[in-house]
């Protein structure tokens, strides 16, 4: 997308900013306890990005998914993805039919993915020929049957569920498909405290009912607010700096890539972390995007894409663990340049 002529103003900055928090805040009141994770799930979705959430059985991420396509009133489809599940059984499949005349013809049924939200639940226990059935769907927003290509809803979202202890009956996700998404997200365990509260306010488990959900027209504002958020030259390139140096070939940022990364990320990553630290820059109000904003998504964007080799395992390092390290030793830019700077700086043309 090409850069807004002018910043968006405040007025309206601010307002997309207050109805970003209300929405926060309500998914916070539904599921206790996770409020960095529910900021970060919608700067994602903000973003029109796809989101891989991973944690344990029972930690919320299926509740997290479905309060949010309550939240944002939105066409919302769940598979549960198992070995025998089909790819005619996420997209659909044409089926004969009989019309009024007596002729039989192919109609086609649309699949689940077919909404705005779709959840992939438990998406690594589907084959690949399944998992792969999503690629177009997740880049080209549209699914192609018989030569006939059909455009999915706007907005389109796939929300994806994976445990990382299940190896019995699991396929991992191929490459090409943890590119698709915008972050890859880590649930984790709930605290002593939350656990205490869920134990007095959930009984049987069940969360809330949502006490409002935001229009479409919201929706749609808030997205015209955040295509408008502006990036700036220097931004854009310190972002470009950090992907760059996840390439072992070329890497001079830190020993470490060269040690461990058998593959570092793609364009579509540096694309990523832009739009993100765009939803960030909209949730604290400000008209343009500043170095933490890009560090506070950088390592979700990109802990998925870059690729480890055998001795990274081996001796336990991750990729976060690398990423910590590029943010640390790669250089924001050679003028003091801070997102209170950005905010006034004059929009190029």
């Amino acid at each position: 997308m090409n850069q807004p002529t002018k910043l968006v103003a405040q007025q309206e900055l601010e307002a997309a900013a207050a109805e970003a928090h209300r929405i926060l805040q309500e998914l916070n009141r539904i599921l206790v306890g996770r409020s960095d994770l529910h900021r970060m799930v919608l700067v994602g979705i903000l973003s029109k990005g796809h989101i891989l959430l991973e944690g344990l059985p029972g930690v919320g991420k299926t509740a997290l998914i479905k309060a949010l396509g309550q939240l944002l009133c939105l066409k919302f489809n769940r598979v549960q993805f198992t070995p025998d599940l089909m790819p005619g059984d996420i997209l659909g499949a044409h089926i004969l039919q009989q019309n009024v005349s007596g002729q039989r013809q192919m109609e086609f049924q649309p699949g689940p993915v077919f909404a705005n939200i779709l959840l992939a639940d438990e998406i690594n226990r589907a084959s690949p020929k399944t998992q792969s059935a999503l690629l177009e769907a997740m880049q080209e927003h549209s699914v192609t049957l018989l030569g006939t290509t059909r455009t999915l809803p706007e907005p389109f979202f796939v929300l994806a569920s994976q445990n990382p202890i299940e190896l019995e009956g699991t396929y991992p996700l191929p490459e090409a498909q943890l590119d698709r998404f915008l972050f890859k997200l880590e649930v984790k365990s709930a605290s002593a405290e939350t656990l205490r509260e869920i134990i007095f306010s959930r009984r049987h488990g069940e969360p809330p009912l949502p006490q409002f959900s935001i229009s479409s027209e919201k929706l749609a504002e808030l997205f015209s607010v955040m295509n408008r958020i502006y990036l700036p030259s220097p931004v854009a390139d310190y972002i470009a700096r950090l992907v760059h140096a996840t390439d072992p070939a070329t890497s001079t940022a830190s020993p470490q890539v060269k040690e461990f990364v058998q593959y570092g990320a793609s364009p579509r990553a540096a694309i990523a972390v832009a739009e993100a630290a765009r939803g960030v820059a909209l949730f604290a109000g400000r008209p343009s995007v500043g170095f933490e904003d890009v560090r506070e998504v950088f390592i979700p964007a990109l802990n998925h894409r870059v690729l480890l080799n055998y001795k990274a395992r081996f001796e336990g390092v991750t990729s976060a663990n690398i990423l910590e390290k590029l943010l640390k030793v790669t250089k924001e830019a050679d003028l003091e340049f801070t997102s209170e700077t950005a905010a006034v700086m004059p929009a190029e043309a």
